[in-house]
């Protein structure tokens, strides 16, 4: 078996949490320095503050709702070499520079 992959969310630049692609699906969580913050806020409304761990089956609709649509996203597959199948690639390769304040590196590139 492969080791998971796992991803750093940011919040305008600051690491706010993890995301890790599971056998089920992937999960979230927030780094306790980030909800240790008296500002920290939520990096969605659906994923409020909380040291507990998320799970979902599949991408959390939040995270999908960062990748490009439509030609950009076709032409960003193709130009990456991400497997069309491949969610979890897609969130790491393509919201590295998400319009808006939260986006995703690779925790290899971290």
């Amino acid at each position: 078996m492969t080791e998971p992959r796992r991803g750093r969310v940011l919040f305008d630049g600051e690491g706010a949490g993890t995301i890790e692609e599971t056998g089920r699906g992937m999960t979230f969580r927030y780094d306790p320095a980030w909800l240790a913050q008296g500002d920290a806020q939520p990096v969605s409304l659906t994923l409020p503050l909380s040291d507990k761990e998320v799970e979902t089956p599949g991408p959390h609709p939040f995270f999908t709702g960062l990748l490009p649509e439509g030609w950009l996203f076709n032409l960003a597959l193709g130009k990456l070499k991400v497997a069309r199948d491949d969610w979890f690639g897609q969130l790491l390769a393509l919201c590295r520079d998400a319009v808006g304040a939260v986006s995703i590196e690779a925790e290899d590139e971290a």
